[in-house]
């Protein structure tokens, strides 16, 4: 189920009902319809922070769009491997994290939420 923070963004099969753009150049990351709303809790933080654990500290992230499939991404490059994490961030501009990719799992990719816009 959707929570408040995904309110008006979420369409009733669960997918993203906007595009979805970096918060700072306004660079399309996805077409509407691309992703699956997900809740995950994860650490926030843009460093290492072990397996799958994305971030050391800081803010807690609960809200993703879940991408199935990296070719899905309109826009959006990803970092070297820090342990068997890649994370995300925008291709044009570089501004990131805005989201994690866990090597363990090769069909999941995660974008935050509170990390890009929409419209």
């Amino acid at each position: 189920a959707a929570a408040p923070g995904s309110a008006g963004l979420v369409c009733a099969q669960g997918r993203n009902l906007r595009a979805v753009l970096c918060q700072r150049c306004g660079s399309r990351v996805l077409l509407p319809g691309a992703a699956t709303f997900a809740r995950r809790e994860v650490p926030g933080g843009s460093g290492g922070g072990g397996r799958c654990r994305p971030g050391g500290g800081g803010d807690v992230l609960r809200e993703h769009w879940l991408v199935r499939d990296m070719f899905s991404f309109e826009n959006v490059g990803f970092t070297r491997d820090v342990g068997n994490v890649k994370f995300l961030v925008c291709a044009d501009c570089e501004a990131g994290p805005i989201g994690w990719h866990c090597l363990d799992d090769k069909d999941s990719f995660y974008v935050a939420l509170e990390r890009v816009a929409h419209e």
